[in-house]
């Protein structure tokens, strides 16, 4: 078994400092038993900083004229960002084949030819791709105005999703069809096609900040898989609740296939779909009912 030893030991209290800062800023959750982790990962930016304990890191965080740029630093450390094209193809059948149709048949009656799409927690791309891919697949979209919007807490995965070049990790559920189409080869990885990346906006996001959530403005359908695992139950009661907010009526909200809504929210409806279970906010719906 592996165990961390580090050269600066962290003490209870500097934990519950760094924890609770980290917390307070995006809501991710660091257990009494995950210290570790923490103790792990910040140890570089101690190394970097020359600093002798992790309370001097602390006090960087909260009063150095760089506490900007350092928070961006420690949270490219903290985040996960495992995922790949195509992730969980049986709720994308549900997305394509049940959720879209049934929003262009509404939006059709209304006169509006206009989809907004929200890939919360996007990391490096993939998944906004991914549903832009899938559009550009429908013919009946052509004539649609399609705004896939792709956000994350961190920068450095920004950076790759901006760019746009995988490698073969990224495609071990992709068919080959799509990587001939939407891919051109280049230094050993792909290039996504610019038809792709036109449908795509990536932008730098914190979920806690609601100001800036609420410029997103309503979304049709809003992924948000593998994110909220991260944080606690107040946490994940304050995210869904501005998921919420931001969907339209009738709109749909797509969450891992591990996460649920028990305990944290009775505001959306639960639709069985033909391939997989789904949440859609009821058509009469007050804002933070039941959340």
């Amino acid at each position: 078994m592996f165990v961390f030893t580090p050269d600066i030991p962290m003490s209870q209290e500097e934990f519950r400092l760094l924890r609770d800062y980290v917390y307070q800023y995006c809501g991710l959750h660091f257990s009494e038993e995950s210290k570790y982790i923490l103790e792990k990962r910040l140890a570089r930016r101690l190394q970097h900083h020359r600093l002798k304990s992790f309370k001097d890191y602390y006090y960087l965080l909260r009063y150095n004229s760089s506490k900007d740029q350092e928070l961006t630093e420690l949270i490219n450390l903290l985040t996960t960002n495992e995922t790949y094209f195509f992730r969980e193809d049986f709720q994308l059948k549900s997305f394509t084949e049940e959720i879209i149709p049934e929003i262009c048949r509404r939006k059709e009656q209304e006169g509006n030819r206009r989809l907004r799409i929200w890939s919360a927690g996007c990391s490096t791309g993939e998944e906004p791709y991914t549903i832009a891919m899938l559009l550009l697949e429908k013919p009946e979209l052509r004539d649609w105005q399609i705004d896939i919007i792709g956000t994350d807490i961190s920068q450095q995965v920004l950076k790759v999703a901006r760019r746009g070049l995988y490698g073969e990790n990224s495609f071990r559920s992709t068919e080959e069809s799509y990587r001939r189409k939407y891919f051109r080869s280049q230094d050993g990885k792909w290039l996504i096609d610019d038809r792709v990346k036109k449908l795509v906006t990536i932008s730098h996001l914190n979920l806690f900040d609601a100001p800036r959530v609420s410029l997103l403005g309503k979304m049709d359908v809003i992924f948000c898989r593998n994110v909220i695992i991260y944080f606690d139950l107040a946490a994940k009661r304050r995210v869904i609740e501005t998921f919420h907010r931001r969907l339209q009526p009738q709109g749909f909200l797509l969450l891992g296939h591990s996460e649920s809504l028990m305990n944290i929210s009775t505001a959306f409806e639960l639709r069985h779909l033909r391939h997989d279970m789904v949440y859609q906010k009821p058509l009469a719906s007050l804002s933070g009912a039941g959340l």
